[in-house]
């Protein structure tokens, strides 16, 4: 089982963050209220270390990678909106059909498609989650914070670029 505790991830490194150092949170609609608190978790870590950040969002968990393959075409070639890294946001909580299932690898295999063609990282902020109680769990409980570990995980994948 994925644990904190056995995990590094809290360790950061003091280095220097790339100059350009700017994250991009794509977020959904869906689930807003476990996504809101993967949203806090995200901005406290990134204002934490002085990084700045945008937020936009998408209506849907299969909406995210467009939202980010959209954000990152309109915005590359400005200096001043050019992301070092995104993190995608969201939420899905097994029902009692597929769709589950389907939106769990759409965007799966959205943010694969994403890391392997963007210049930058797309960190996973996914909740894939049986119930309420587990994504409770995960935003503050037992479990840790996925919202906190995804803004680490993009500092960390932007010193790994530099």
């Amino acid at each position: 089982m994925a644990e904190v505790g056995n995990s590094n991830l809290f360790h950061l490194e003091t280095g220097i963050l790339p100059k350009d150092a700017f994250v991009v949170i794509v977020r959904t609609e869906w689930n807003a209220a476990v996504v809101d608190k993967l949203e806090e978790g995200c901005k406290r870590i990134l204002t934490r270390q002085g990084i700045p950040f945008r937020v936009v969002t998408v209506p849907g968990a299969f909406e995210v990678a467009f939202g980010i393959r959209n954000y990152w075409d309109r915005h590359h070639q400005n200096s001043e909106k050019r992301p070092a890294a995104f993190i995608a946001l969201a939420c899905v909580i097994r029902g009692g059909t597929p769709h589950f299932d389907y939106v769990c690898r759409g965007i799966t295999d959205g943010i694969v498609q994403l890391n392997l063609s963007l210049p930058v990282p797309t960190v996973f902020g996914v909740l894939t989650v049986d119930s309420q109680e587990q994504a409770e769990e995960r935003t503050g409980g037992i479990h840790g914070h996925k919202g906190e570990e995804a803004a680490l995980t993009a500092i960390k994948m932007m010193n790994l670029k530099d």
